[in-house]
């Protein structure tokens, strides 16, 4: 379980490529302090173990799951990688809850300054997944804990501050950036404990009433 709150980032050192399947080298240094093999870090927020450890950084195996669900395929040696621990259970809770399963990736299409803050309008690609898109909502996108500033439907922005920026691989994000998304685990959960109930309605609206949540044990 991580938090969405990055730790550092990591230099992509080199990759091993079979088919579908990859082993990345990540070069890293704040991380390394505690990390074992076995271990769990979220790299561009995808939950991967590590398999090996080096003076420097460490290896992670990446399945053709994993390939095929997140923007890690898109990844050369160079690319910087949002990197962070398993959360320990005597720890500060800064972002959401985040289990490191990406649901899907999704397109940069437009940044935009507001003051102190970039937005950055994403598009998914996996227009079914938009249920579970709401305003003022939890979002991760490549790991970072982010809140849902407003959404249409179909295309979501997000409002990152300065310091997110710039402790982040966000900072070098521009349009046709592929990015991993998390949808924010409790809004799944509810949704498939509803199941039927919770389908879409004519209106396009979900059909989740008051009486519903009700008579499930939510309200």
């Amino acid at each position: 379980m991580f938090t969405g709150v990055v730790e550092e980032i990591g230099l992509l050192d080199g990759i091993t490529r079979q088919g579908e399947a990859m082993v990345l080298s990540i070069k890293a240094s704040v991380i390394m302090d505690d990390i074992r093999i076995g271990d769990s870090i979220a790299v561009n927020g995808l939950c991967l173990t590590v398999v090996r450890i080096g003076n420097d950084g460490f290896s992670a195996d990446v399945t053709p799951q994993s390939y095929r669900h997140s923007n890690l395929g898109l990844l050369k040696p160079g690319s910087r990688v949002n990197l962070e621990r398993a959360m320990k259970a005597n720890g500060r809770f800064g972002g959401h809850l985040v289990q490191g399963h990406v649901d899907m990736t999704g397109t940069v299409r437009r940044l935009s300054k507001e003051q102190n803050a970039v937005l950055i309008d994403i598009l998914p690609d996996k227009p079914e997944m938009s249920a579970y898109i709401i305003p003022q909502g939890s979002i991760t996108v490549d790991g970072v804990s982010l809140t849902i500033a407003q959404t249409d439907g179909e295309i979501f922005r997000v409002s990152v501050i300065p310091h997110t920026l710039g402790e982040t691989g966000l900072s070098g994000i521009k349009p046709g950036s592929v990015v991993n998304i998390e949808c924010d685990i409790i809004g799944k959960y509810v949704r498939a404990l509803l199941g039927p109930q919770a389908s879409v309605n004519s209106a396009g609206r979900q059909g989740i009433t008051l009486d519903i949540l009700a008579l499930n044990g939510f309200a």
